[in-house]
């Protein structure tokens, strides 16, 4: 199910090319109406945040996924995880989500909490990777046509 050539490739600091992939995907990825697409002087100034990495999926050189996590002491967030639309269901968000919890484990971390809007499908992604919910915050989320949307806050605990 994952496709044949699939890299993962992390950057702890702002590399060009990865933020330009990464921003390619963005505009790809994320519905308008929400308003939740990064500019990239955004996803700029989190990279140089201590703690901060980014990982892209490509395929054959095609920047068609990413996740972006930051990190203080012993716990971390998914900030983003994006896939291209035209790529969904093959098994790129999953790859990118698992490995950054391995890189997560690997640096000392022990949880990795996430906030999602409630109707986004990578709700039963994260569900079927472990994360479980911890809450709902009514109306979180303005999308652009002004109606409000639940958040969903999920946490994994890494030391199993």
């Amino acid at each position: 199910m994952i496709p044949a050539g699939l890299t993962l490739d992390t950057y702890d600091e702002g590399e060009r090319n990865a933020l330009a992939d990464a921003m390619e995907v963005m505009t790809r990825a994320f519905d308008p109406l929400f308003g939740e697409a990064w500019t990239l002087p955004q996803l700029s100034g989190v990279m140089t945040m201590p703690g901060t990495w980014l990982t892209v999926a490509h395929v054959d050189a095609a920047p068609l996924g990413f996740a972006l996590v930051r990190s203080v002491l012993d716990e971390c967030e998914l900030l983003l995880l994006a896939v291209d639309p035209l790529w969904r269901g093959r098994g790129i968000g999953r790859s990118l989500l698992g490995h950054s919890l391995t890189l997560a484990r690997r640096r000392g971390i022990t949880s990795m909490n996430l906030e999602v809007r409630a109707s986004n499908m990578a709700v039963k992604l994260y569900e079927t990777i472990g994360f479980e919910y911890v809450h709902r915050r009514p109306g979180y989320y303005r999308g652009n046509d002004g109606k409000l949307h639940d958040a969903l806050s999920f946490r994994i605990d890494m030391l199993v």
